[in-house]
């Protein structure tokens, strides 16, 4: 097990972290309660998308991340999660998300230079999901990466 590069935190206190930055942490908050309880996008969609960011970051504090607790999504949802591009349990909207979340990660330029991924994406998101979409992917991707980079918490299982 590596140790953590900054501080001395426990493997569960994701949170932690972040007090060591006390006039960012609130911006972090927010823009964190904003991805999770103000966005308009549909559950399903939402975390099938950071479930790819996850797997993109290899992020485990991500990856172990579940929200099950509305009872929308039962515990089953995740088990493909890593096989979302073939996976017939998804959706085509949330395969979309997914795929956008992915490549967002991992080749933002040839995403957003891909005609026909917009064209899909058109079929399931206008403008103001693709916006949360996108401003999702931003917070996970920075957080996700933050975490890793700094190995904090990276054992621990979250259900929110």
């Amino acid at each position: 097990d590596a140790m953590a590069r900054i501080g001395n935190y426990a493997d569960d206190d994701v949170a932690g972290w972040l007090m060591g930055s006390p006039e960012m942490a609130p911006g972090f908050a927010g823009f964190s309660d904003a991805v999770y309880n103000r966005s308009r996008l549909p559950l399903g969609v939402r975390e099938l998308a950071r479930m790819a960011v996850a797997f993109a970051n290899e992020c485990s504090v991500c990856q172990n991340t579940r929200f099950v607790q509305s009872g929308e999504l039962d515990g089953d949802f995740y088990a493909e999660a890593d096989r979302w591009r073939t996976s017939a349990r998804y959706s085509e909207a949330e395969r979309t998300a997914a795929e956008f979340a992915h490549r967002f990660a991992t080749d933002h330029v040839g995403l957003r230079e891909d005609d026909e991924f917009w064209e899909r994406a058109r079929q399931h998101f206008d403008d103001g999901l693709l916006t949360d979409l996108a401003l999702s992917c931003a917070f996970w991707v920075g957080s996700g990466r933050a975490l890793r980079v700094l190995d904090v918490g990276q054992s621990c299982k979250i259900n929110l």
